[in-house]
């Protein structure tokens, strides 16, 4: 009898271990199959060709593209398709009319780093601030519009077409997804990467659950509502944080910066800024002390600079980051000075150009007498950056008022100016 009932009972115990495996095995699946879900959908998206003609993100980065597509004579240009990382978009029916068609993309002001664009050589007109569907006119600036280089398409078939933005190294929409929730974790102030810049899985789960609980948003959030939650909050954190230059006047402006980089300086420019526009042209807090910057306004009469007294840095006529300040024409660049800062100890500063700040057209701006700030380099525009420790002399006061706003950073207006209260800025950067 003995031997029978434990027949029974290892009988049970076998079908027990089996069903126990079972369900384990079936919520292992369950688990892989809802961590991989947006990994299928994406490959599955990597291979399919809808209608019309799609555009295509595998960048890790969130863009904005606008399209330009032909008209008879004309071309009509719109925007802006918003594209997540990995995800494909239409940008015209089917069917599709033959022949050139244009398109340019920029990333969101959420991401660090600057503005990335992607185009070409063809000049067609955006409005860079919001929604669009234009004829393309003779004259951007007429029109309140801005130039913008797109890229041109060559569509030959009239049922589907598909182009691709993309990075220096390649990514699968799939690894454009995953790069693109690593990148806007870091930009919202969630960095998940390793102390070698790698990616670590766990790590990146722990950010996502933090930013999950910081922000309230629901367990039962898709993957797309936390992507757009994470730029809502890099958006903000941006704001705060970095040197954002304003246009207060009424013609455009080309700005640039300078600061101390390393044990030497740095100067870096263009941006241009048409009336009431703003650009963000330092992306980390300020640790320094003293920035520099320099500004010029476009009039019929002529250009006009800023009249405060500036330091000599070197600067170039076209797009230019320039290290070191010394030697600007043996090294065929140009000599220009640029107007100190004080970043008052705050992380953010918005520095508004006003048109009283300027000089009459044709007037040039006097070299300040004063030594660079002791903390932030040389002593002198004479002194050369050789990283030795820097004299100790006190700060020269150029720089104009500042007033803490209701969003945390400091306005600087320029002297002769009243401070105004900042405001983040209207619409994307330029």
């Amino acid at each position: 009898m003995a031997p029978a009932r434990l027949s029974a009972d290892s009988g049970l115990g076998r079908m027990l271990t089996f069903w126990t495996l079972l369900a384990a095995l079936l919520a292992l699946c369950l688990a892989f199959g809802a961590s991989t879900s947006h990994a299928q959908q994406a490959r599955k998206n990597d291979g399919k060709q809808t209608g019309g003609w799609s555009l295509c993100n595998q960048t890790s980065y969130i863009l904005e593209a606008a399209t330009g597509r032909p008209d008879g004579r004309a071309v009509v240009v719109q925007g802006w398709i918003r594209l997540r990382p990995g995800q494909c978009a239409a940008a015209a029916p089917s069917p599709l009319t033959r022949g050139v068609h244009y398109v340019y993309a920029r990333t969101v002001n959420a991401h660090r780093g600057g503005r990335r664009q992607w185009g070409g050589d063809a000049k067609l007109c955006i409005d860079p601030t919001s929604s669009f569907a234009v004829e393309n006119p003779s004259s951007c600036e007429q029109m309140g519009l801005e130039e913008r280089d797109f890229r041109r398409v060559q569509i030959n078939k009239r049922d589907s077409w598909r182009t691709s933005f993309a990075e220096a190294s390649p990514l699968t929409l799939f690894g454009a997804r995953s790069q693109g929730l690593q990148r806007l974790l870091a930009d919202a102030g969630y960095d998940s990467r390793t102390a070698s810049g790698g990616t670590d899985p766990r790590r990146a789960a722990g950010a996502i659950q933090r930013f999950r609980e910081d922000s309230k948003l629901p367990a039962t959030a898709s993957e797309d509502q936390l992507i757009d939650a994470l730029e809502t909050a890099a958006r903000r954190r941006a704001a705060a944080i970095g040197l954002t230059l304003c246009n207060r006047t009424s013609g455009r402006v080309w700005s640039a910066v300078a600061r101390r980089r390393g044990e030497g300086w740095e100067s870096r420019g263009w941006w241009p800024l048409g009336p009431g526009a703003c650009a963000r042209a330092v992306d980390d807090p300020l640790l320094q002390t003293y920035y520099f910057v320099h500004a010029v306004m476009e009039t019929p009469q002529g250009e006009r600079y800023l009249a405060a007294p500036g330091t000599t840095f070197c600067t170039s006529p076209t797009k230019f980051a320039i290290l070191s300040r010394d030697r600007c024409a043996a090294r065929y660049y140009d000599e220009t000075l640029f107007t100190p800062i004080s970043s008052d100890g705050r992380e953010g500063l918005v520095v508004e150009f006003f048109d009283a700040d300027f000089l009459p057209s044709g007037a040039r701006p006097q070299q300040s007498n004063a030594p660079l700030v002791a903390s932030d380099g040389p002593a002198d525009p004479g002194e050369r950056d050789t990283g030795r420790e820097p004299r100790s002399r006190a700060p020269p006061l150029i720089p104009g008022l500042a007033k803490k706003g209701a969003d945390q950073r400091t306005t600087v207006t320029l002297p002769g100016q009243r401070p105004a209260t900042p405001a983040p800025p209207k619409g994307p950067d330029n």
